[in-house]
């Protein structure tokens, strides 16, 4: 039987902002905590994937920027768009969680 954990759910979302904070890990640290609790706890398996598509999805949006950077110059705005999403969103989805509602990531391809 699986147990409902919000905290842990909170903690999951929250911990992509370590990159912020030590300078990586928001991929690696919600990766290990999806994969450690997913087939425990209520809800992980789903939430995970969400979290890690977005985190993929930010990265492949990085990754484009550089070029569109020097090509158009247009690379900045999504680099800056980018990082703000990167900040805001697991704040804002460790607050919906925390309140029983569904995450929502936005600009995230289904990788997984």
């Amino acid at each position: 039987m699986r147990r409902k954990d919000n905290q842990l759910m909170v903690i999951t979302h929250l911990s992509q902002l370590s990159s912020f904070v030590i300078g990586f890990g928001s991929l690696i640290v919600p990766l290990i905590l999806w994969a450690s609790n997913k087939n425990d706890v209520h809800e992980m398996d789903e939430q995970g994937k969400q979290i890690v598509n977005f985190q993929l999805s930010m990265i492949i949006y990085g990754i484009i920027s550089i070029p569109l950077i020097l090509v158009f110059g247009l690379g900045l705005l999504l680099l800056l768009t980018v990082g703000i999403l990167l900040f805001i969103m697991p704040i804002i989805n460790a607050i919906k969680v925390s309140n029983g509602n569904e995450p929502y990531y936005p600009m995230s391809f289904k990788l997984l």
